[in-house]
């Protein structure tokens, strides 16, 4: 086929922490597609991904988005109604790069990243465009609301999900199709959609870059439990608290050298203050996170609420970590309970999972192996960027007849 020529604009910069636009054009390169990159920087964006994202397009071009642009955002969104998530990225800026970039060349289709980056979809030309919602945020704040980890996100939360459920409600009036990473974030946003047409709505899972998370040929702890992700998220804040607090305990009755690992960037000043216990480590920021998951013993992912599917859960089970989670955030995979994945949703049901493969480390090793194997067939993101592909060229297609297909 036709190599297809694609402006992806984006409200901050893909890189290995934000996955999904990382792989989606890692993988559209391979296969064969000319990619421009419209990205902006907003405060304290880490910009070291540049130098990988500029050789897999044809060209990369970013622009700041300072402090003070985002708090005018929010001041001006409060009397207009606009969800704050998407007035945060509003960029006379970028606007004017959108404009000028179709101006210098043509493009198939224009995919534009995460609500955050909805706004900027006024300044595009006419070209189809794909929306990746990624996540139902409406849903996500729902959840948030009823089970946020403290008073501040739950009250963020309940501020603008009304003007988010309107705002999602009208996605399809403006975009021919919209993604979203799990069925259940789909059914959420075709239940409020003023469009009754599901089908535009598409499930496009995240997958599992298999080049870079994949078994590690070192040592596993015997005793080691891991928490990935980006702590200042409020849903992994919840989650990693939960272990600390309620599941540990159980487990040192048994094994009362075990440990936990929290790894992942800006810890929040609660998750910090673990580490008065010594057997509770924190990183902070690292590296690289695949030797922390291939030397843990398991890795935990008790998330009390969330939206899309959990990135933590396919890159341990890619290498062959054994993962305990729960119900929520299996609803989003089709991993197989009790052979690919344990479920617990209690903390004495997780502790219980826990303490069962720390006795039994042949169990674990079986269960990881078997976790392997599923990403393998069901999260590579090779897969994932050919149906993307697919969905590229049905919006395309109505164009170049003369009308627009719904």
């Amino acid at each position: 086929m036709v190599p297809l020529r694609i402006l992806f604009i984006s409200p901050y910069i893909p890189s290995p922490i934000r996955v999904r636009p990382y792989n989606l054009i890692k993988y559209l390169a391979k296969l064969g597609h000319e990619i421009t990159l419209l990205a902006l920087v907003p405060p304290g964006e880490d910009t070291t991904s540049l130098e990988t994202l500029n050789q897999w397009c044809q060209s990369v071009k970013t622009v700041p988005l300072p402090r003070w642009r985002t708090l005018w955002n929010a001041t001006w969104a409060v009397p207009t109604g606009l969800p704050l998530q998407a007035a945060y990225s509003r960029s006379p800026e970028m606007a004017e790069l959108i404009r000028e970039t179709q101006q210098a060349a043509n493009f198939n289709v224009v995919h534009i990243e995460h609500l955050r980056g909805s706004e900027l979809s006024s300044a595009v030309n006419g070209t189809p465009i794909v929306f990746d919602s990624v996540d139902s945020i409406t849903l996500l704040f729902e959840h948030t609301c009823a089970s946020g980890p403290n008073w501040r996100s739950r009250l963020m939360a309940r501020l603008d999900l009304a003007r988010t459920r309107r705002y999602e409600a009208g996605l399809l009036s403006r975009y021919p199709r919209v993604l979203v990473t799990s069925p259940k974030d789909r059914d959420a946003l075709v239940s409020f959609s003023t469009i009754r047409d599901g089908e535009r709505f598409k499930v496009l899972p995240n997958g599992v870059d298999l080049e870079y998370f994949k078994p590690m040929d070192v040592p596993r702890d015997s005793q080691t439990l891991v928490f990935t992700g980006k702590m200042s998220y409020h849903a992994n804040i919840a989650a990693a608290l939960d272990v600390a607090q309620h599941v540990m305990p159980l487990v040192w009755q048994q094994f009362p050298e075990a440990h936990f690992v929290i790894a992942g960037k800006d810890p929040s000043s609660k998750i910090q203050a673990l580490t008065a216990d010594h057997r509770i480590i924190v990183t902070g920021t690292v590296p690289d996170l695949r030797p922390y998951l291939a030397t843990a013993t398991i890795a935990v992912s008790p998330m009390r609420y969330g939206v899309g599917i959990q990135n933590k859960i396919l890159e341990a089970m890619a290498m062959k970590t054994p993962v305990i989670t729960t119900s929520k955030a299996l609803s989003s995979l089709q991993a197989n309970v009790g052979e690919e994945i344990l479920v617990a949703d209690t903390p004495q049901a997780v502790a219980e999972k826990v303490i069962g493969l720390f006795k039994d480390q042949t169990l674990a090793r079986c269960l990881g192996e078997a976790g392997w194997q599923y990403v393998e067939r069901y999260h590579d993101w090779s897969v994932t960027a050919r149906n993307l592909e697919e969905v590229y060229r049905a919006v395309i297609q109505p164009v170049r007849n003369g009308h627009l297909r719904s």
